[in-house]
């Protein structure tokens, strides 16, 4: 088995659904051209039957990449596999994107029918999809609940019936990490086609639990992850593209690639944050304003002595410019310093600890010292 991870991205679709975030034709075409630059290898560019605009978008997106995988999303139903293949006519690389619930929850509450029909529909989506694209991906909503006899059941069915993905989703955030790896690795024993098509993880965010649930996926032999920009995502939102990037490019030791060119992270961030209008929050990990910013003094004079004291990753890896320095009432004389050297002050013990003596005062007063404050304290 590759220890290759594809990176499946589906802020376009899944990231896209967050009520008041969504996108026009050119602002989608221009993530998409961002999402190439960053290199996944999957971009889910909508759902075509939910709207003439997402059909339009997911045949934009396909006239404007080359090099990625281009999927639709689909209903396990004619019409919308009719309408995702007619919008992927001109992708390089088509995939369709087809699915049900697996879950009984799902099975007797929403589709009002028994396992065995969901089989019966499975087998034929997929091999409905089949008949246009050679690239067919099956998602078993709400993974993540489903019995599992059953669930090993239809993941056999949809592979024999051509599914070259299995996509399962914990689409409610269900899951404990432990839970996910075990239910992947009884899949592993107990589907003896499972080897023909890849594994997909798509967790979502409930319980705080995505990223960590992708990761215990991937160790138990999933190798596509389902995520998003910034972890949007419908309700608590998805996996968090960079996390799981960053969690595999800085755990070497795990022996899993993908093909993310990391310096890209934030200035992707950057970009669907700002078309969404959907700011990130500041202590999100990778590309939150904090994630490299240093204000407590004991962190400051640490970091200040070797950056590796409090920082695992470099940040210009990931795209932002350089850490961060924050000078507060809890900051200490090392972070001092340094910003006054940097503003071309020096200064020796004496004088020093009389300025910190003021610095406090003011900080206590201004709660964050800016440059132009530090000059008037100087001054």
């Amino acid at each position: 088995m590759s220890n290759r991870i594809q990176i499946f991205d589906t802020t376009l679709r899944d990231g896209e659904q967050v009520p008041g975030c969504q996108l026009n034709r050119e602002e989608k075409v221009e993530v998409a051209k961002e999402l190439e630059k960053l290199g996944v290898d999957i971009i889910e560019a909508g759902f075509p039957i939910s709207s003439p605009g997402d059909f339009a978008s997911v045949k934009a997106i396909c006239d404007a990449v080359s090099e990625p995988t281009v999927c639709a999303l689909s209903r396990a139903k004619k019409e919308d596999i009719d309408a995702a293949a007619e919008a992927l006519k001109t992708a390089k690389r088509p995939r369709i994107h087809t699915g049900i619930g697996s879950s009984d929850v799902h099975i007797i509450h929403k589709f009002n029918s028994t396992r065995e029909k969901i089989i019966e529909q499975a087998i034929w989506a997929v091999d409905y999809a089949k008949s246009f694209v050679e690239d067919v991906e099956f998602f078993a909503e709400d993974a993540g609940r489903a019995d599992l006899e059953f669930l090993a059941k239809l993941t056999h069915a949809v592979i024999k019936a051509g599914a070259t993905v299995v996509n399962l989703p914990d689409t409610t955030g269900y899951l404990l990490p432990h839970q996910m790896h075990q239910r992947i690795s009884y899949l592993y024993e107990h589907v003896d086609n499972i080897h023909q098509a890849t594994i997909s993880m798509h967790n979502h965010n409930d319980l705080g639990l995505a990223t960590a649930n992708t990761i215990a996926g991937i160790q138990a032999g999933a190798r596509q992850v389902e995520v998003t920009i910034n972890g949007i995502g419908e309700r608590a939102g998805n996996t968090s593209l960079e996390e799981i990037a960053m969690i595999l490019n800085v755990h070497k030791d795990l022996g899993f690639s993908t093909g993310i060119h990391p310096q890209y992270l934030y200035p992707t961030s950057c970009l669907v944050s700002n078309l969404m209008g959907m700011p990130v929050q500041a202590n999100k990990a990778i590309v939150g304003a904090n994630a490299f910013a240093h204000s407590s003094g004991i962190h400051q004079d640490g970091f200040l002595k070797h950056a590796q004291n409090y920082e695992i990753m470099n940040p210009e890896d990931v795209g932002v410019p350089s850490s961060a320095i924050l000078l507060t009432s809890r900051s200490g004389r090392a972070a001092l310093r340094h910003r006054l050297s940097l503003l071309g002050y020096e200064f020796e013990k004496p004088d020093l600890d009389k300025l910190y003596t003021r610095f406090l005062i003011m900080a206590d007063e201004k709660k964050m010292i800016h440059d132009a404050d530090l000059k008037e304290l100087v001054g």
